[in-house]
C-alpha cells in the first residue's frame, strides 16, 4: 500500500447498520491518497465483523480494529487509531456521520500550503428528525473566510465554541511530539483534546468549506453521550473536562482565555442543563447544584456582566440554590421573551424576583429594569403559566395553572375570564377547540385557572397530517386578549394516562392522544396508536413511508417547496413587478401612502389623507405597513403589508404615490404614476451624495441611487434652506420642488395662529389622555438617532440622569421623552408619572403643540417646533463627534441655535431651572430669524394646497 496523505480513524460502537456509510464518505474524497482506519470499540453487535467486511472489499485502503474491551467512551479507540495511522495527516471520523467529499484535498492543501499544525473546516449538524433534514452551521463565523494564526490567543473564540475534533485535520507528527492524547474513562473528551491541540500548536489555519456532517438524530432510542443531559454522571464529567481545561489555560498565563472560556460556560455549557432541571427530581437537582456550585465559585464574576440577563440571573439563583425562583427562571431562558416571575420592585428599580438583592452583585444580575415589564403593554409581554395539576379519566381532563401578574399590574377588580385552546400545529382544515375554564380568580402574584376538557368530543384531527396538538390558555383582562402556551413543569402528566380520540379520517390509523412535554417543556398531545388495528395500520404507513414511491414522492414535494420558496423571493417578485403587474392598467384614483418605510402611520403623508378624507375626495387609498400586524392604521384604507404582492401590485397600479422617506428603491415608477415625495425634516446633517459614504459608492451603485431619486415627480420643501441642501444632495431638478411647506406642520402652524389670537394655549386631548397635570410646565425631550461608523444605529440611553431630573422638577414639570423610531427608552419605575416614555405616539405633532418647551440635539424636529415659537433647549453632548466624525452638517448648529445649547447634565439642569429667562426671554429674537431662515412656506396650508394641486385640480 502506498503511504497516503490523510488517515480518517473512524471510530463504532454498536453501528452495524451506519458503518459502512461513513467509511463510504472517506472512500469517495476527491482526495485518493486517503486511508481508512476503523476501531471498532468492542461492539456487541455485527459492527466488528461489518469492518471486516469493509477492509476485505478494500484491502489497500481500509484496516480494521477491535480493542479487547469497551472504553465507554471515545477517547481510547480515538489514541488507538492514531497509533495504527500511516498517513502524515489524520481525520476522525464517527460512525454516523460522513465527510463531505472534498475535505481531505482542502484540508491537506491548506496544511502544506500554511505548514499548519491543525487545519479546521466548517461543520454542518443534519437534524435528521427534522421534516426536511434542517442543516445548521456550527460557528460560521469562524470559518467566513481562509485565516492563519500563530497562536490560538489570536482568537480565543476557536478555543471557546469550536470544541469538536472531528472537523479538524492534524499533522501526525505534531500529535506525537506533543504527546496529544484523548482522555480516557471520561466523557466531553474533545473540549480537553482540543484545548490541548490548540494550545500547543504553532500555527493554525481555517477554511471557509464545510468538511464534517454530524447526522443529529434526537429521537434515537439509544442517546448519544452529549444528548444524556439526565444523567448526574454526565454532568460530573462535563465539569470536570472544564476543570482540566481551565487548568491547562492558567498554566500558560492565558487569562483572557479563561475569561471568554467562563463567558462561553455560563450562556451554553450550564444552559444545556438548564433547560431539563424542572422535569428531574430533587436528589438529582441536589447534586446538580454541589457540582455545579464549586465550579461557579472560580468563574470571573465580570462574565456575568457578559452574558444575556436570563442566563445570568439563572447562574447566579444556582449559585443560591433558591429552587423557588430558578425553576420559573429556567423556563424563561428555555422559553426566549416569556416572563416566569412576578417580579419585585425596590428602590426605583425593577428585579426579577424579592430575594438576594441585599449584595450588590444580587442586586446587579437580577435588575430587569431594562425589559420594561413595568411599563409595556400586557399584551406585548408572553406571561408565563405554569400547571399545577393535570389528571384525565374516560377522556376528560382536569388541569389547573396559575398565570404570572406581574407586579400586580391586573388588579384585583380587572375583569378577567380565559379559554382553554387546542391547536393542531400543522393545520390541515381542522378546528381549534375552545373550551371555557371553569374557574379563575386574582391571586395575588399570579391568577389561578382551573378546568375541564372532554377532548373525546371537542378535538377532531384529521388523524394523519395533524400530529402534534398544542394547548394555550387565552386570557381576558379588561378585554385585552393575552395568549399563553401552557409550561408543564414539575407536575407529572404521563401518569394521566392516553385520550381516547375519534379522528376524522379514520381510527384504523391513530386513536388516542398522548400528552407529551415539548422540547420547550410545554403542553402537547400527539397521536398515537393502541388499539391492535390502529397499531397494524401504523406500521403499514410508517414503512410505506420509507418505500421508493414515498421517496419519489418527498423529492417531488421537496421540489414543491423549494419553488414556493423562489416564488416568494425578492429577486421574483421584482421580476413579477416589472414584467407583469407593470403591464396591468393604471387605475385612476388609486393612492398609495407610505410613512417611514410602512413603520408608522403619520407625518405629512397622514395630513395630506386626512384632509382629502375631511374634502370627500373620491380616491381608493391603499397603506403601506411593515411587520406581522399593523397597529394604528385608519379603518377606511387597504392595508397591505410592505413587500407583499398586494402592496407591489398597488403601486404598479397607483396614479400616486405619496411618502415621506422613499418607497423600495429598485422598484420603477411607471410614466403614469405621480409619485409625491413629502420628505421627513429639514437637514442639519448632511444628505444623499453630500454624504461621504455616498460619495465613495462606485459608479454603479451612485447611478442606481439616483435612478431611484430621479423618479420624484415632486418634492416638498419648507424653504430656500431645502432648496442648497437636501435638493442639491439629492440632485433634484428645480422643477421638481414644491415650496409648499410640509402638510405635517398645518396643525402647528395653525396652533400658533389661535394662541396668537387668543392668548390661550390649548394643551388638546393628549394632556388628559397622558395624565398629566395641567399645573406642571411639559417638556418633551425629542432626540434624533446615532449611527456607528459601519451604520448601524446605536441603542438608545438617556444621556441625562432621568431619576434626577425627577428629584429636581418632578414637583413642576412633567418630562416626556420620545426618541426616534429607530429607538427605544427604559424608565425606572421610580419616575413613573413625573418622566413619561411617548415614543409609542407615531404622530409627533399632538406631542409637539403640547409641549411648552423642547429639549433636543440634532433632530429635525427643531424646524417643526419653531412654528410654535417656543423654547428649545440643545443638549449636543456629543457635539464634536456627531458633526465632525460622524456625516457631517450643513451649518454650525452652535452658531444658530435659536436657544442654548448645553453640553453636560448639570449645565442642562441649570437652564431648565431658570427656564424663562435662559431658554425662553432670551432667545426670542433668534427664534424668529430661525424661522424664517428655515421654514418660510410653512404657513398652514400645505396639505390644502396639495389636495387642491392634484386631486381637486381647483390649485392649477
Amino acid at each position: 500500500m502506498q503511504v497516503p496523505d490523510v488517515s480518517v480513524v473512524v471510530i463504532a460502537y454498536n453501528d452495524a447498520e451506519r458503518l459502512p456509510t461513513a467509511v463510504q464518505s472517506v472512500l469517495d474524497q476527491t482526495l485518493h491518497s486517503v486511508e481508512v482506519v476503523i476501531v471498532d470499540d468492542c461492539s456487541k453487535d455485527d459492527t466488528f465483523a461489518v469492518a471486516q467486511a469493509l477492509a476485505a472489499g478494500n484491502p489497500d485502503r481500509v484496516r480494521a480494529f477491535q480493542l479487547p474491551e469497551n472504553s465507554g467512551g471515545c477517547g481510547a479507540p480515538r489514541n488507538f487509531g492514531i497509533q495504527q495511522c500511516a498517513g502524515a495527516y489524520v481525520m476522525f471520523l464517527d460512525s454516523d456521520d460522513v465527510l463531505e467529499r472534498n475535505a481531505c484535498r482542502n484540508m491537506l492543501e491548506a496544511a502544506e500550503g500554511t505548514g499548519s499544525d491543525i487545519v479546521s473546516g466548517l461543520c454542518v449538524r443534519v437534524h435528521l428528525d427534522s421534516r426536511n433534514q434542517k442543516r445548521t452551521s456550527w460557528y460560521p463565523w469562524l470559518y467566513s473566510a481562509t485565516r492563519t494564526i500563530e497562536s490560538i490567543t489570536e482568537l480565543p473564540d476557536l478555543l471557546t465554541f469550536d470544541t469538536l475534533s472531528t472537523n479538524k485535520c492534524y499533522r501526525r507528527e505534531f500529535l506525537l511530539e506533543s504527546g496529544l492524547e484523548f482522555p480516557v474513562g471520561i466523557h466531553y473528551e474533545d473540549l480537553l483534546f482540543s484545548a490541548q491541540a490548540y494550545v500547543a500548536a504553532s500555527r493554525i489555519t481555517l477554511i471557509p468549506n464545510t468538511v464534517y456532517y454530524w447526522n443529529v438524530q434526537e429521537s434515537a432510542a439509544a442517546k448519544s453521550i452529549s444528548n444524556r443531559r439526565h444523567e448526574i454522571a454526565n454532568f460530573v464529567h462535563r465539569m470536570e473536562i472544564h476543570r482540566r481545561v481551565d487548568a491547562l489555560l492558567e498554566s500558560k498565563g492565558y487569562d483572557e482565555l479563561k475569561y471568554r472560556k467562563d463567558i462561553k460556560f455560563l450562556k451554553h455549557d450550564l444552559v444545556l442543563h438548564f433547560r431539563d432541571l424542572a422535569l428531574l427530581d430533587e436528589d438529582y437537582r441536589r447534586e446538580f447544584a454541589a457540582v455545579a456550585n464549586g465550579y461557579l465559585a472560580e468563574i470571573d464574576p465580570q462574565a456575568y456582566d457578559e452574558v444575556q440577563r436570563m442566563h445570568a440571573i439563572c447562574a447566579y439563583l444556582l449559585s443560591k440554590e433558591d429552587w423557588t425562583n430558578l425553576l420559573p427562571a429556567t423556563d424563561a431562558l428555555t422559553n426566549s421573551g416569556r416572563l416566569t416571575s412576578p417580579l419585585a420592585e425596590k428602590d426605583g428599580q425593577v428585579y426579577w424576583c424579592a430575594e438576594h438583592l441585599d449584595t450588590e452583585q444580587g442586586r446587579q444580575i437580577l435588575d430587569v429594569t431594562a425589559s420594561n415589564f413595568h411599563s409595556r403593554p400586557l399584551t406585548s409581554i408572553v406571561l408565563g403559566n405554569r400547571l399545577t395539576s393535570y389528571s384525565s379519566a374516560d377522556g376528560v381532563v382536569s388541569l389547573s395553572g396559575r398565570v404570572v401578574n406581574p407586579l400586580g399590574r391586573i388588579s384585583p377588580d380587572a375583569e378577567i375570564s380565559a379559554v382553554l385552546e387546542i391547536s393542531a400545529r400543522r393545520s390541515v382544515g381542522g378546528k381549534t377547540a375552545r373550551i371555557p375554564v371553569t374557574t379563575i380568580r386574582h391571586a395575588g402574584e399570579h391568577i389561578e385557572w382551573e378546568g375541564r376538557a372532554d377532548i373525546a368530543r371537542t378535538v377532531r384531527p384529521l388523524g394523519i397530517i395533524d400530529a402534534v396538538w398544542d394547548v394555550r390558555l387565552i386570557l381576558m383582562v379588561d378585554g385585552q386578549r393575552l395568549r399563553t402556551r401552557v409550561s408543564v413543569g414539575g407536575t407529572p402528566i404521563d401518569e394521566a394516562g392516553t385520550l381516547r380520540i375519534r379522528p376524522r379520517l379514520t381510527q384504523l390509523v391513530s386513536d388516542r392522544f398522548v400528552p407529551e412535554v415539548t422540547k420547550k417543556g410545554n403542553l402537547s398531545y400527539v397521536l398515537g396508536a393502541e388499539g391492535k388495528a390502529a397499531v397494524h395500520t401504523s406500521a403499514m404507513i410508517e414503512g410505506a413511508m420509507h418505500g421508493r414511491a414515498a421517496g419519489l414522492a418527498k423529492t417531488s414535494l421537496k421540489r414543491l417547496l423549494k419553488a414556493k420558496k423562489d416564488l416568494r423571493s425578492g429577486e421574483t417578485k421584482l421580476r413579477v413587478y416589472h414584467e407583469f403587474y407593470s403591464k396591468l392598467p393604471i387605475r385612476k384614483g388609486l393612492v398609495v401612502f407610505e410613512s417611514h418605510l410602512g413603520k408608522q402611520y403619520s407625518d405629512s403623508p397622514k395630513a395630506i389623507y386626512e384632509e382629502m378624507r375631511r374634502q370627500g375626495i373620491p380616491f381608493e387609498a391603499v397603506w403601506s405597513y411593515a411587520g406581522a400586524k399593523p397597529t394604528g392604521f385608519p379603518e377606511d384604507a387597504t392595508l397591505v403589508e410592505r413587500w407583499s404582492w398586494q402592496y407591489l401590485r398597488a403601486l404598479a397600479q397607483a396614479e400616486f404615490w405619496i411618502d415621506n422617506q422613499g418607497f423600495p428603491l429598485r422598484l420603477t415608477k411607471r410614466p403614469g404614476t405621480t409619485y409625491i415625495q413629502t420628505w421627513h425634516g429639514t437637514a442639519l446633517k448632511r444628505m444623499g451624495f453630500d454624504e461621504p459614504t455616498t460619495k465613495a459608492r462606485g459608479l454603479a451603485s451612485a447611478a442606481s441611487f439616483q435612478q431611484a431619486l430621479d423618479r420624484f415627480d415632486h418634492f416638498l420643501i419648507r424653504g430656500e434652506h431645502d432648496r442648497r441642501t437636501l435638493a442639491r444632495g439629492f440632485r433634484l431638478r428645480d422643477e421638481v420642488l414644491l415650496p409648499v411647506g410640509y402638510p405635517r406642520n398645518d396643525d402647528l402652524a395653525e396652533a400658533r395662529r389661535k394662541e396668537t389670537e387668543t392668548g390661550h394655549r390649548d394643551r388638546g386631548p393628549l394632556a388628559a389622555e397622558l395624565g398629566i397635570d395641567p399645573e406642571k410646565k411639559v417638556l418633551l425631550y425629542a432626540p434624533t438617532f446615532r449611527a456607528a461608523p459601519g451604520g448601524k444605529v446605536r441603542a438608545f440611553q438617556a444621556p441625562f440622569d432621568v431619576e434626577e431630573f425627577a428629584e429636581r422638577f418632578g414637583d413642576t414639570h412633567q418630562l416626556l421623552i420620545r426618541t426616534h423610531y429607530l429607538n427605544s427608552v427604559t424608565l425606572p419605575p421610580s419616575v413613573r408619572g413625573r418622566v413619561i416614555d411617548v415614543s409609542r405616539h407615531h404622530d409627533i405633532t399632538p406631542l409637539l403643540a403640547l409641549a411648552d418647551g423642547l429639549i433636543t440635539d440634532y433632530s429635525s424636529v427643531m424646524f417643526d417646533y419653531g412654528l410654535l415659537d417656543r423654547p428649545m433647549i440643545f443638549f449636543t453632548y456629543d457635539y464634536d463627534e456627531y458633526a465632525k466624525e460622524n456625516r457631517g452638517t450643513y451649518f454650525d448648529l452652535k452658531e444658530r441655535a435659536p436657544g442654548p445649547v448645553v453640553a453636560t447634565e448639570e449645565e442642562l439642569f441649570g437652564v431648565i431651572a431658570n427656564f424663562k429667562d435662559e431658554a425662553d426671554t432670551k432667545y426670542a429674537a433668534a427664534r424668529q430669524r430661525f424661522n424664517t431662515e428655515f421654514s418660510e412656506y410653512d404657513r398652514g396650508d400645505a396639505a390644502r394646497r396639495i389636495v387642491a394641486k392634484f386631486f381637486t385640480r381647483s390649485g392649477k
